[in-house]
């Protein structure tokens, strides 16, 4: 019989695509989970791991036996942590999921009352790109996510928790950065600053700013939004933010932050689970926090 800690094993493997941190990932030696992935190797008949000098990875036989893995420890989780909430439903592990143009500029605002309306709940916070988020989601390693809302998300449960309005971003030298508000359709004919791929919020700009006759600025892809700040202190182009991100920045003196006028663009912010999750008392309660701690 396949135990759970050899799924375990496998899942840390094609995670990190090396022993040594899968190993420490399991908090086991080394020899011992190359061990045991053999001898699962040997129970099964078919070779899991394709073993290379530089890096491992799974054969497809891997694959498609992971992909069922992550069904079962996500059942296992899902299992331990109801056994544990049956004294008390806002108490165990919580796994919660936010994207990096988020997290830094909106977990300094909800964290503490949510340490303090959830005393016995321990948040387990993760920070990844949008699509690593969702696939971690539906695999059932982590319990919810918090993000901006995109189409493809359909198949979870959505809670709305608030709109983030987007403001302009310009230097101090620009010849917008002397208006207090500034239309959408303002950016026509101007190249804006955005993310590399991968950032929703990439995407989400961008939108705006097609629709209003505006271009990528194709020279240059940040990495972050600070990156993005710097260059524009430096006045090397445009760029859109989001309401958050800007907080606490007024004071820069190489930049304007200007509001756009109604109807500003935004995106809404949402937390994902997925259907028929289990511990909604949970979900109920850090909604609510989040909303009562994000109004404007």
């Amino acid at each position: 019989m396949i135990k759970i800690r050899d799924l375990e094993y496998l899942d840390a493997i094609e995670t990190h695509r090396h022993f040594g941190k899968a190993a420490e990932a399991c908090h086991v030696s080394q020899p011992t989970l190359s061990g045991q992935i053999m001898k699962l190797e040997e129970q099964l008949g078919v070779s899991l791991i394709e073993r290379h000098p530089r890096n491992i990875m799974l054969t497809p036989a891997g694959i498609q036996l992971l992909v069922k893995a992550r069904r079962v420890l996500s059942a296992a989780r899902e299992l331990e942590q109801t056994a544990k909430s049956l004294g008390d439903p806002l108490s165990g592990e919580f796994h919660l999921g936010l994207i990096p143009t988020l997290a830094p500029y909106l977990l300094p605002g909800i964290m503490p009352p949510l340490i303090d309306g959830l005393p016995n709940l321990e948040l387990m916070l993760h920070e990844h790109r949008t699509h690593e988020l969702l696939a971690m989601l539906d695999a059932g390693s982590l319990d919810a996510l918090i993000l901006p809302w995109l189409d493809e998300m359909q198949h979870f449960e959505a809670y709305d928790l608030f709109d983030e309005p987007f403001v302009l971003a310009v230097s101090k030298k620009h010849p917008l950065a002397d208006r207090k508000r500034v239309k959408l359709d303002y950016l026509e004919g101007h190249k804006v600053l955005t993310l590399e791929d991968g950032h929703c919020l990439r995407d989400q700009a961008l939108g705006y700013c097609f629709s209003a006759g505006a271009d990528e600025d194709k020279r240059f892809q940040a990495t972050s939004l600070e990156t993005l700040r710097y260059m524009v202190a430096a006045n090397i182009g445009i760029t859109l933010l989001p309401k958050l991100a800007i907080m606490g920045q007024q004071e820069n003196s190489a930049i304007r932050y200007i509001d756009f006028q109604q109807p500003a663009p935004s995106r809404r912010i949402v937390l994902l689970v997925r259907q028929n999750y289990t511990r909604m008392e949970c979900v109920r309660e850090i909604v609510g926090i989040i909303r009562k701690n994000t109004k404007a």
